[in-house]
């Protein structure tokens, strides 16, 4: 498999960021990793085994990224304005920086021209992420796979609130979305998934929420709520990732 590893500094961010690509071709998925963990943990955590089939194949390539959940969402000591714009400047890092690059290397790897969209993925608070780029900027994300995911800032700012904490929580900005709003027709030109069990240390009324609100206003969202068995854990989403990429990968249904 081929495998690309890139350390580039960040303006946004002010410091070096590390990445790495894994496949040839195909379609375009940026990982985001659980919480607090490095770009490695694609690797290391297993879940590159549980994408190989279609790697192997040229449907997809991904680029696993770094989070900086310890300097926002999990900084819980910190000051929670000075948080809330760390991450912030991690958003404008993955669409103004990433995604020019993530574009271009997949147009080059798949002889395309233009803008291709890129699917986000992750579990766990990586989903959280993914879903939040998947709905706040549906222009550049055109596929979502959220798996045990928390859909409301609250999880990280406990209760405090300002306009950068609820332009970062789906449940919220989603939910005040109105009927008009242009971004509603992007969605349904996409296609996202949220799924979570409702066994051992998952949250599933969050994605619950996000089904509620979403079919309210006719956004279309796969909601998947697996069994009282299912557990907040790694074979979990590894099955999943199995179950819903045909899907997302291989249907044009």
């Amino acid at each position: 498999m081929e495998m690309q590893y890139f350390k580039d500094y960040s303006p946004a961010m002010g410091r070096d960021m590390e990445c790495k690509l894994y496949g040839h071709s195909g379609k375009p998925v940026l990982y985001i990793p659980t919480q607090d963990a490095r770009f490695f943990s694609f690797e290391d955590m297993g879940m590159l085994d549980a994408w190989r089939p279609w790697l192997d194949a040229g449907k997809a390539m991904v680029l696993s990224i770094d989070t900086i959940d310890l300097e926002s969402w999990s900084d819980k000591a910190g000051d929670p304005c000075r948080r809330a714009r760390r991450y912030e400047q991690w958003m404008e890092y993955i669409t103004r920086e990433i995604v020019p690059f993530f574009r271009s290397l997949a147009n080059e790897k798949n002889g395309w021209e233009g803008y291709p969209g890129i699917m986000a993925f992750g579990c766990s608070l990586g989903a959280t992420h993914a879903a939040n780029l998947y709905f706040r900027f549906p222009d550049l994300f055109d596929t979502l796979l959220g798996l045990s995911g928390i859909y409301t800032a609250d999880y990280g700012f406990d209760g405090y609130w300002d306009e950068v904490v609820y332009r970062n929580s789906p449940v919220n900005y989603l939910g005040d979305m109105p009927a008009d709003h242009p971004f509603i027709q992007r969605y349904k030109q996409n296609r996202g998934i949220l799924c979570v069990g409702q066994g051992d240390w998952e949250i599933p009324e969050s994605t619950r929420e996000m089904g509620r609100i979403c079919e309210a206003k006719g956004i279309p969202l796969w909601v998947d709520l697996w069994g009282y068995d299912v557990k907040h854990d790694w074979d979990w989403w590894f099955k999943q990732v199995g179950y819903f990429l045909p899907y997302l990968l291989e249907s044009n249904t």
